[in-house]
C-alpha cells in the first residue's frame, strides 16, 4: 500500500467483495455470512482516530441483519452508507497547499479479501 500521511483519515470501504463475500447474504445464509481473508487484521491496523464508512448497494431491508453480521465478526465503523447504485464510486477531494493528495482509490478482486493491501 502507498505511504499515507500521519493526519486522520476517512475510509469508505465497500461490504460486498471486500468485507463480505459478494452478495452471499441473498442466499438465505442468515448468521452464516463469510468474513473475507485479511479483512480482521486490515481493519485492526486502521487507527482508532480515523473514520470508516461502509458503502452498500445492500437495500435498507438489510439493514440489521448487515448490522448484526459486523458485530458478530468484530468489524468496526463508524457509518453505513445503503441503497447506492452498483456502478463506480468517484471520490473527488482537493490536493492539499503543500501537496498532499487527498484521494485515494484502490481496486482489489471481488471476493479476494485485503491480504495483499495493508
Amino acid at each position: 500500500m502507498k505511504k499515507l500521511s500521519n493526519l486522520p483519515k476517512t475510509w469508505l470501504i465497500d461490504i460486498d467483495g471486500v468485507i463480505f463475500e459478494h452478495n452471499k447474504y441473498l442466499n438465505n445464509n442468515f448468521g452464516k455470512e463469510r468474513l473475507l481473508p485479511g479483512v480482521k487484521k486490515f481493519f485492526d491496523n486502521i487507527p482508532k482516530e480515523d473514520k470508516i464508512i461502509l458503502l452498500s448497494a445492500r437495500s435498507k431491508m438489510w439493514k440489521e441483519y448487515t448490522i448484526k453480521q459486523l458485530r458478530i465478526n468484530k468489524v468496526r465503523y463508524n457509518t453505513i452508507i445503503f441503497d447506492l447504485p452498483v456502478g463506480e464510486r468517484i471520490l473527488i477531494n482537493d490536493i492539499k497547499p503543500g501537496g498532499l493528495k487527498t484521494a485515494i482509490a484502490i481496486n482489489i478482486k471481488r471476493n479476494k479479501g485485503l491480504v495483499h493491501i495493508w
